[in-house]
């Protein structure tokens, strides 16, 4: 547990190192990084634990910002997906791949280590979800 507790720190820590650019807010990174194909914005709200109208401030931001574009969902023309514009995609590439370095640096793992310590997470997530979002994470 105390393991879990450090890393945590540790990639708060250093999370800011992330930003590739200096306006990117965290909430900026995460809806980016979660990005990785195009989604409606319940879906990302979901996944960030966070309420739809929470993500719209972030979503106007990265939008002005030439990062992200709304597109109609072809399968229900009422909805919207979120895309990343190709320079959306190269900052959420350089943020994925720095936040990979930094977890190796922080945790000491290996590859094989990382994917078996990545199913775990998963898996945790999944019956916290499950069971119910602690408050903490509800804000």
């Amino acid at each position: 547990m105390m393991g879990v507790h450090a890393l945590y720190w540790k990639l708060e820590e250093t999370i800011d190192d992330l930003a590739t650019d200096p306006e990117l807010s965290r909430n900026e990174l995460h809806l980016m990084v979660k990005l990785d194909r195009p989604k409606r914005m319940g879906v990302l709200a979901r996944d960030l634990l966070a309420a739809p109208s929470t993500l719209t401030a972030t979503t106007d931001n990265l939008e002005a910002k030439g990062y992200l574009k709304r597109q109609r969902d072809p399968s229900d023309r009422r909805a919207w997906l979120l895309v990343l514009t190709t320079l959306g995609q190269d900052i959420r590439q350089t943020v994925v791949t720095r936040a990979g370095e930094m977890f190796h640096q922080a945790s000491g793992l290996n590859s094989e280590e990382t994917e078996e310590f990545a199913r775990l997470a998963r898996k945790i997530r999944k019956n916290i979800l499950k069971t119910g979002i602690p408050e903490g994470l509800k804000k």
